[in-house]
């Protein structure tokens, strides 16, 4: 069975600590990698990597550090499909979803190209007298970052492109469900003059997590994931002195007001709560029919779900593929139980599909209505293929029903009424909201993250936010006087 292995100082490093994990073609159900999981003692030696690359390369010019970067955008835009297929293989999602995954990580690449502009610092002359005063932002050094399943792709690039860029040097530990795209990514950057030791790959689970949290010479860590290990994962990261941002889990709104167009509002909700069979942070799990929309809208979403169609992702037909594991479907498919236990209508039970009679981790669309914040399919991240909708009176009660949800990731509102729309996003507690738009995620030029639980730290990912992030700021008073001039002053610096 292929084995694969970490990526450590531009090469192939074969895992030491005997222990590994498996991989699977979550379509066919069938195991078909091994990966090898990283012991301490290999952790330290991609640090060890990463800290040798680093003056060399904190050295290197603006100027050479974009032309590279140019070079792995390039790069790994013209092994786009390559890289899609790996998600679709080890992922699940279907292969023109996964396209869109490498195309929105690459905006991130673009975005770091602009490096020299985007660590301009600030000049003030004669500050006081003879002084001048500027500000600079300097990289922090080794960093690492912990990428979730379900983007294997973009979610590395959200963090290596701005982080590489500032001039840190770079250590993913990706998911060990789909890990192979990360190793993939770790050729393409060598390929592109990537110098060694600057992007290294650790494979693995725990023992690989903490020993990246516990080393003194990582500096910073980004995470993506659920709530309760974002949360486990800041607290580690502070105690040991790290800078951390990890983005945490979501439970999406997505209200739906009377004057809305109901087909285009169904329509979003479709496409929203079952793209990449609901495995996202931004995916719409909630729908909230506000007034008397609430029969209609269900009857257009149940209408519109009947035509999704799902496969193994690899034909263009397929809309929907698989979920990632047995074990992780299983979890999804339990909450139809739960939500009809607990006073929900079950509209349609993707255990029903016949899809799910195939081999492999398949699990047919779902929909719950008349769900109430009691019930379990709506106090937890499901992350699958079940939309709940949730039916309120008022606008009021709707966005009290939204900012009462301990998540803040994502929101959205679908309406014809542009001052309802204006206060909803005044209103809104969440950190991204869409405006008859069901997934905010922003552009690879402005920063994406939640409030509330959906984030712990202090900033947002990628963007501006990202360079923020991956750089100190350092402030330079600077004085060339004439010799003759000068003398003791025991008083404090003043301007003058």
């Amino acid at each position: 069975m292929e084995r694969i292995s970490h990526y450590i100082d531009g090469q192939i490093a074969a895992g030491s600590s005997g222990r590994s994990g498996p991989v699977y073609d979550p379509a066919s159900g069938q195991e078909t990698h091994r990966v090898d999981f990283a012991a301490l003692e290999e952790v330290r030696s991609a640090v060890a990597a990463a800290q040798e690359a680093f003056p060399a390369w904190r050295a290197t010019s603006l100027s050479r550090r974009a032309d590279i970067l140019f070079r792995v955008r390039e790069t790994l835009d013209r092994h786009r499909g390559e890289l899609a297929a790996l998600v679709t293989a080890q992922h699940g999602k279907v292969l023109s979803d996964a396209m869109g995954e490498v195309a929105r990580g690459l905006e991130n690449v673009e975005f770091a190209c602009g490096i020299p502009h985007l660590l301009k610092g600030a000049y003030s002359e004669q500050a006081s007298t003879g002084i001048d005063v500027y500000a600079i932002r300097q990289p922090l050094g080794v960093v690492a970052g912990i990428s979730p399943f379900n983007f294997p792709v973009m979610v590395p690039m959200w963090m290596f492109a701005n982080a590489i860029a500032c001039g840190n040097t770079f250590i993913l530990k990706p998911s060990e469900k789909d890990p192979s795209a990360s190793l993939r990514i770790a050729e393409l950057l060598t390929e592109a003059g990537v110098p060694d030791g600057v992007f290294n790959v650790v494979h693995g689970d725990r023992v690989a997590v903490d020993a990246i949290l516990a080393d003194p010479d990582v500096k910073a860590v980004s995470f993506v994931g659920s709530t309760p290990v974002a949360r486990s994962i800041h607290e580690a990261a502070t105690r040991s002195g790290k800078r951390v941002q990890a983005l945490a889990g979501a439970k999406n709104h997505m209200i739906v007001l009377p004057d809305a167009d109901l087909d285009m509002a169904a329509d979003a909700a479709v496409s929203a709560g079952f793209g990449s069979a609901g495995e996202r942070c931004m995916a719409i799990s909630v729908v909230v029919a506000v007034g008397a929309i609430g029969d209609r809208l269900v009857a257009a979403i149940k209408e519109r779900m009947a035509k999704v169609q799902i496969g193994d992702g690899r034909d263009a037909r397929s809309e929907m593929g698989p979920l990632v594991t047995r074990e992780h479907r299983d979890r999804v498919a339990s909450y139809l139980d739960s939500g009809r236990a607990q006073g929900a209508t079950v509209v349609v039970d993707g255990r029903e599909d016949p899809i799910v009679s195939r081999a492999g981790f398949f699990l047919g669309v779902s929909l719950i209505d008349h769900v109430t914040p009691a019930m379990d399919c709506y106090r937890d991240e499901i992350f699958g293929p079940v939309l709940s909708v949730v039916r309120t009176e008022t606008y009021e009660e709707a966005i009290q029903l939204v900012n009462e949800n301990p998540w803040g990731n994502g929101a959205a509102i679908f309406t014809r009424d542009g001052g309802a729309a204006r206060q909803f996003q005044f209103d809104v507690e969440a950190g991204m909201v869409g405006i008859n738009v069901p997934i905010p995620v922003p552009v690879g030029y402005y920063s994406f993250g939640g409030w509330k639980q959906s984030l712990f730290g202090d900033t947002h990912m990628y963007g501006p936010e990202g360079i923020h992030f991956y750089t100190r700021g350092k402030v330079v008073t600077s004085r060339w006087p004439d010799p003759a001039t000068s003398t003791v002053d025991l008083g404090f610096p003043r301007t003058r």
